[in-house]
């Protein structure tokens, strides 16, 4: 966010605290009510929201509802769905961002059509061919995080991970993470649960395939909504990470609104700012209300978890931007900070 944090946020208003109830929602998580230090500088982080919170398409009026959505609601990036790129208009979308004063990112999720981790040459080259597009518009856009299942299928794969594949998915990644470098894009690997890929269940497996890839702006990108289901816990899977950890998803375990389910905030946010977390946090949520054709049948949204996507937006910036200041100011340490003796 843009140095705007410090004058608008009182003590009183940073607690992990649920946004809204509603008899559908679990209970809140826990809070953070240890008091804040004042005077402390407050982090920079970007604070996000994926376009499918706002619009289903990317069609100029889409466009410009969601860009515009979210600066209203007080984000300073929008994650773009790049599973399509032929359809975004990279050079409008440009054009709004600047409009509205926003940044952008951009995310996709691979099919089994386009699966760069499949030993079917005809198959992988697909896939670099679509991830190439992405890449291209996210830059056209002026976007530098390229994030999501981009190393292999979302998708339930019946059978457990083998040498080759991962083989596979290793060097195709060399490959399309050599052209978003070349554009200066981050290229992030979203770690997902067991249902959407047998490639990267966990931060640890993500940072032995950034490894093996051996590209410097190959990344890690966690989500808390998958978080919660494979990791030991939010702690575990930061520390993990190390300092590959380039972007976060900020979801709840239903995937509503943010503080009414079983995710652990209290311990991401805390992790975050022990370890001096600088990327993005990006709210992500899906609901039926709003209809992706490229999304909403493979994640699975079958429920309306909300009805208003711009009371949603506006609830998850505060309850964001409230928990990662008071995280902040409470756990921080500086670059230079070591345990004592």
């Amino acid at each position: 966010m843009e140095g705007n944090m410090q004058q608008s946020l009182q003590p009183q208003q940073l607690l992990l605290q649920p946004l809204r109830q509603n008899r559908r929602h679990a209970k809140p998580s826990r809070a953070m009510t240890a008091p804040v230090r004042a005077g402390l500088v407050l982090p920079k982080n970007l604070i996000g929201i994926h376009s499918g919170v706002f619009v289903g398409d990317w069609k100029p009026q889409d466009a410009e509802r969601a860009i515009k959505g979210a600066k209203e609601a007080g984000y300073d990036l929008i994650e773009l769905n790049l599973s399509v790129p032929e359809e975004v208009d990279a050079g409008l979308t440009k054009e709004l961002l600047d409009k509205y004063d926003l940044k952008a990112a951009g995310s996709l999720g691979l099919s089994q059509a386009t699966d760069i981790s499949s030993s079917d040459e005809e198959v992988r080259q697909a896939g670099i061919k679509l991830l190439t597009g992405a890449i291209e518009a996210l830059n056209t856009a002026g976007g530098q995080h390229f994030v999501g299942v981009n190393f292999g299928a979302m998708d339930k794969y019946r059978k457990p991970l083998t040498a080759e594949q991962w083989k596979t998915c290793a060097k195709s990644l060399k490959e399309v993470a050599k052209k978003a470098a070349d554009y200066g894009i981050n290229y992030g690997l979203e770690v997902v649960n067991r249902y959407e890929t047998n490639i990267l269940n966990t931060s640890y497996q993500a940072r032995a395939l950034i490894d093996d890839v051996g590209m410097d702006n190959v990344t890690i990108h966690l989500d808390t909504y998958h978080m919660n289901i494979e990791e030991n816990s939010m702690e575990q899977a930061i520390k993990d990470a190390e300092d590959k950890l380039g972007y976060i998803h900020i979801g709840e375990s239903h995937r509503g609104y943010l503080g009414t389910g079983s995710v652990n905030f209290e311990g991401l946010f805390r992790a975050l700012a022990e370890t001096g977390y600088e990327g993005p946090l990006t709210f992500e949520s899906f609901s039926s209300v709003v209809v992706s054709p490229s999304l909403s049948t493979t994640l699975c949204v079958w429920r309306d978890l909300w009805e208003d996507p711009d009371d949603l937006a506006i609830k998850a910036h505060k309850f964001v931007e409230s928990n990662w200041a008071a995280a902040y100011q409470l756990y921080a340490r500086p670059k230079a900070w070591t345990k004592p003796t």
